[in-house]
């Protein structure tokens, strides 16, 4: 209940927050839409007006009425995102892993395109004042400096996001309205007629719906950061923000129109509707506002891949939070990756009006994704059958058409986004498929039939004592289950002698935020199980949590951890703590199919390159002892060794 008031409050500085988190994305697109749909064509007041009813209609049915009105409705726990959404209805088919995978990797490929294309849009406004500048070093040294600040978190400059967008926005539609004013006709546009007659009658019309989907490439953002703001923030947020956003497309239609018969010619509408005076300033403040746009991008893409890990559809890399704040995430590997792919898309594409062909292509595909899932969400709630058949048949439609239209970018530089996505969902795809193959095949043995040798090797003074407390990681989910594995290490890798032996699961739940704990006492004072239930946006500071169940066993006399040792025993002094993290290797014994012997190669190459599994854990380096055994997934059967004598 507590989420779901968080969800629809709306406060003043909930809505400054909407305005600096959610926004900059499709708030910066007013740069470079209505160029990209003109682009070289002679300038005609029906391609103006279609353009601008197309844009009207594709913000009013796209974000308005299926980001802002519906999807927002499907909050898992007041999370929102694409990943968030295959939570909520990932048990019931497991084909939707796969439109979940794809969205997610079009989505951290638009990461890559977003903060390029937006401030090489902001920082070419300053070739109308200074012609021969090079602009690339510009964007390319504000793009680095946006990186490396993401090691100190973003709450100190997050606080001054909104006020500066809400300037933005503000801009954005007095610039706007003072040319409206001039051209009240270019008001006609609001009639749908003439987005029909632009993709009917207009040749090549249809296509141009490739450069139309600019201006609703950010409507994911609005789903994804609902955690951060609220949904009735959002809501009322949108509406200020789609007004503003409307009049300055309308206003840069209105100049359009006053160069009718011409081409654009390297002119760039959104700084035409500038007076030479406010140029310096324009620049400056649509600069801010795509660095927040990339920020917020950047942000968004560490979410998603700390998600992705949890729901095993990514390595475990190293995560950082950089401050207390909720949300605050630092992922070293995807920043460095993350950088290297902006700055090699604008060495590649130079200018914004290139890198156009490379966006729009990938975000597609996402919102493709979510339309897929938020159907069956809607259909396991129990809305209306044709209710949720028209959802999907009209999104369906309004985004195969964005996708096929978006198709004619691929040659262009669209094979870019897709060759970052396809790269992506690759090593999700490889992730996911050897987590289950190695679910499938781990050998798991019931505790109970082990409890009396534990008890013995526990009494066994012949053996020297590893640790009071052994504290083993397990990945069975059961409470009754252990791996064989764990087993062997106890009693024949080396016989580990202890006081008390603790089997630890984790289980990662649906929801984001549980911080739940269960103890299965096994043997009293010899060997119990606790399994933590921790949501997918949970760090896993096991360490710290298995203190806190030792708290709560002690204090309620559950277990005593008090060192056995006589001497220490009769000071009250605590036993040590000592974990074992087993860390499978593959092991040369094994006769795999072709296709299962590549994931498996390619999930260790991967591995390789991640975190280690203690430090993963949020376990204490000076207690741990990591353990490699072999992962025998099909031993080699029927070897030919033939004996013979000298």
């Amino acid at each position: 209940m507590e989420d779901k008031r968080h969800l629809d409050t709306v406060s003043a500085a909930g809505l400054l927050v909407a305005l600096g988190i959610i926004y900059g994305d499709i708030g910066t697109s007013p740069l470079y839409t209505l160029r990209a749909i003109v682009g070289t064509n002679v300038v005609q007041a029906n391609l103006v007006k279609g353009a601008l009813s197309c844009v009207f209609w594709t913000l009013t049915l796209q974000t308005s009425v299926k980001y802002v009105i519906l999807i927002l409705r499907a909050d898992n726990r007041g999370e929102g995102g694409i990943f968030a959404l295959y939570a909520l209805v990932r048990r019931h088919a497991r084909w939707l892993t796969l439109p979940a995978m794809v969205g997610g990797a079009a989505l951290l490929a638009d990461g890559i395109i977003t903060p390029p294309i937006s401030v090489s849009s902001a920082i070419e406004g300053l070739e109308l004042l200074y012609p021969n500048i090079p602009t690339v070093p510009i964007v390319i040294a504000i793009l680095t400096v946006l990186f490396l600040i993401q090691a100190f978190g973003t709450s100190v400059v997050g606080t001054a996001f909104g006020p500066i967008m809400l300037v933005w926005f503000v801009m954005l539609g007095t610039l706007g309205l003072i040319q409206i004013v001039q051209a009240p006709s270019v008001l006609e546009a609001f009639n749908p007629y003439y987005a029909y007659w632009l993709l009917s009658e207009y040749p090549g019309g249809f296509w141009l719906l490739g450069s139309v989907f600019l201006c609703t490439t950010g409507a994911e953002a609005l789903y994804s950061d609902m955690g951060h703001c609220g949904r009735a923030n959002i809501r009322t947020s949108w509406v200020f923000v789609k007004t503003c956003l409307l009049l300055n497309y309308f206003g840069q239609g209105a100049w359009l129109l006053a160069i009718e018969g011409q081409t654009l010619n390297n002119r760039i509408p959104f700084y035409e509707l500038m007076p030479s005076w406010f140029l310096t300033i324009g620049i400056g403040i649509a600069t801010a506002a795509t660095v927040i746009a990339s920020q917020a991008l950047i942000s968004g893409s560490f979410t998603l891949i700390s998600e992705a890990i949890r729901l095993n559809f990514w390595p475990k890399v190293r995560l950082r939070y950089p401050s207390a704040q909720k949300g605050q995430l630092y992922v070293p590997s995807v920043n460095l990756l993350l950088w290297a792919g902006c700055v090699g898309v604008v060495l590649y594409f130079r200018e914004s009006s290139n890198m156009e062909a490379a966006y729009g292509l990938a975000i597609t595909l996402t919102m493709l994704m979510t339309t897929l899932l938020m159907s069956y969400y809607l259909y396991i709630k129990k809305f209306s059958a044709w209710g949720v058949l028209l959802f999907l048949v009209l999104y369906l439609s309004i985004e195969g058409s964005f996708l096929v239209a978006n198709l004619i970018k691929f040659p262009h530089g669209g094979w870019v986004s897709v060759l970052i996505g396809s790269a992506i969902a690759g090593v999700m795809f490889i992730w996911l498929q050897a987590f289950q193959i190695k679910l499938r095949l781990t050998e798991y043995v019931r505790i109970d039939h082990y409890i009396q040798a534990i008890k013995e090797l526990s009494r066994d003074i012949s053996i020297p004592k590893y640790a009071t407390h052994l504290v083993f990681m397990s990945n069975a989910a059961r409470q009754s289950e252990i791996e064989s594995k764990i087993i062997y290490s106890i009693f024949q890798k080396r016989p580990k002698r202890a006081d008390i032996y603790w089997f630890v699961h984790v289980d990662t739940t649906d929801d984001p935020y549980t911080m739940e704990y269960k103890v299965n006492t096994i043997a009293p004072d010899d060997c119990y199980k606790v399994t933590f239930r921790l949501g997918f946006r949970v760090e896993q500071r096991i360490n710290l949590f298995f203190r806190k169940v030792i708290e709560d066993m002690v204090r309620n006399k559950e277990v005593d951890i008090t060192s056995r040792y006589e001497s220490l025993s009769r000071q009250n002094v605590i036993g040590d703590f000592r974990f074992v993290v087993l860390e499978k290797f593959l092991s040369f014994e094994n006769d795999l199919p072709v296709r299962e012997r590549l994931i498996m190669n390619l999930y260790f190459f991967f591995k390789s390159f991640t975190t280690s599994e203690d430090r993963w854990f949020g376990l204490d380096s000076s207690s741990v002892k990591v353990e490699k055994v072999p992962l025998v997934i099909r031993p080699v059967e029927n070897v030919k060794l033939k004996r013979i004598t000298s």
